[in-house]
């Protein structure tokens, strides 16, 4: 299996809508990291598995729709928590609307919010 790795980063704030959220239920930052591994088990005819121009697109448009950003008001994030583990599987799901490299099989996002937490979300595409 092939596997590419990219990644970006970006300030964006939420807050958890959980019950007894504690502090973390009042708006705050966090310096995400993003990292996304395309994978798959053949390269295409030039020899990759995701053309990195198309995965570094997606990485920038994604920084440019969170940075700065309350992400409890986005529609993506209408009737949900807005956790790490949310925000995974939202980058998920444009960034397969956006590299459609057919060499790509599986692709794992993986959302860190600060240095020691990290939350994944993978499946294949």
């Amino acid at each position: 299996m092939y596997a590419t790795t990219v990644r970006t980063e970006f300030v964006a704030q939420h807050y958890l809508t959980v019950p007894d959220p504690g502090p973390e239920g009042d708006p705050h930052s966090h310096h995400y990291r993003v990292e996304l591994c395309f994978r798959g088990p053949e390269l295409n005819e030039f020899d990759y598995i995701v053309d990195i121009d198309n995965a570094e697109a997606a990485l920038s448009s994604l920084a440019d729709r969170y940075q700065d950003t309350l992400l409890n008001d986005l529609p993506e994030f209408e009737g949900y928590n807005p956790s790490v583990e949310r925000f995974a599987r939202v980058i998920f799901e444009r960034v397969i609307a956006r590299v459609t490299d057919e060499t790509v099989t599986e692709l794992s996002v993986t959302v860190w919010e600060d240095e020691d937490a990290a939350a994944s979300y993978d499946a294949a595409v």
